[in-house]
């Protein structure tokens, strides 16, 4: 690419999107934030909310016209939806990819190795030789065990066992009845419509719990590890390799994982936006 392209790194989700723009020599030029960007939920809106970051960035000396961009966005699906994003977009050169992608690079940067996402959602992954592969991430329907959102839904669940006499009550359990007024039925009708987002909003209660040793909801998180081991095994982990634990409940399950594993958890190196930059600038330098 030309010497005054511009690297263009672009990270968006639900809740919103985001850009940083750099020089070829790493320099930050411009950075700014956006609207939702979920391609799965508003593909149009999600375009949108990114072509409007864009062009509050562009300016005389700026014009995405000169530059590469890799694009991570939530509810990018498949190859036909990456596909309609990148003909969207003002680049010169464009790569599309889901945030797992960009998460990933952001962690572990250049390096090899592997990775735990949990947040609402989750999947696990493993980065070597640049190549990365993904275990998980199917939603809450058909997976995401270990997430924010398996966690809130297996401590509801747990509780209404315990309230009908077929496991043993907990404090937790006991709580979360009586936020209920003790009442199985209430319990049901407030969580009749809760999505994943709701109830991931659970999960920090039931971490705070198994810190105070309440058994249920040490189980719980304690299933989740098991699940999590069980997809680095899969994926080639090894007691030569590092690990990064991201997302808002992934570093909580460090001391459910064996001590072996442990030794090799490192801080990630960056962001999913740092990973976006890292990825386009991969874009800028490969073959025209």
């Amino acid at each position: 690419m030309a010497a005054d392209c511009f690297v263009f790194g672009i990270d968006g989700g639900g809740s919103g999107c985001r850009i940083a723009v750099h020089d070829l020599q790493g320099r930050l030029i411009a950075n700014t934030e956006g609207g939702p960007a979920n391609f799965t939920t508003d593909p149009n809106g999600a375009t949108q909310s990114i072509l409007s970051a864009i062009a509050s960035v562009t300016s005389e000396h700026l014009q995405p016209s000169h530059g590469c961009a890799h694009i991570g966005l939530a509810g990018i699906m498949d190859a036909t939806d990456a596909a309609k994003l990148t003909d969207a977009m003002p680049f010169a050169k464009t790569a599309v990819t889901d945030d797992r992608a960009t998460t990933v690079a952001g962690a572990l940067g250049d390096a090899d190795g592997y990775l735990i996402s949990a947040g609402t959602g989750s999947f696990v992954a493993a980065q070597t030789d640049g190549v990365q592969r993904f275990l998980g991430g199917w939603g809450l329907k058909l997976g995401d065990q270990a997430a924010g959102a398996w966690v809130g839904l297996e401590s509801l669940q747990r509780t209404l066992l315990a309230h009908d006499g077929l496991m043993p009550h907990s404090a937790l359990t006991q709580a979360i009845l009586a936020d209920h007024g003790g009442s199985a039925r209430a319990l049901l009708a407030a969580v009749q419509d809760a999505g994943p987002a709701a109830l991931a909003e659970l999960a920090p209660r039931v971490i705070h719990a198994a810190a105070h040793d309440d058994v249920v909801a040490s189980t719980i998180l304690r299933e989740g590890a098991d699940y999590l081991l069980s997809c680095l095994n899969v994926l080639g982990f090894h007691d030569a390799s590092r690990l990064c634990l991201t997302g808002g409940i992934g570093p909580a399950y460090r001391d459910y994982l064996p001590p072996a594993v442990q030794t090799m958890i490192v801080a990630p190196v960056g962001n999913a936006l740092d990973g976006a930059v890292l990825l386009a600038r991969r874009l800028a330098e490969g073959p025209s």
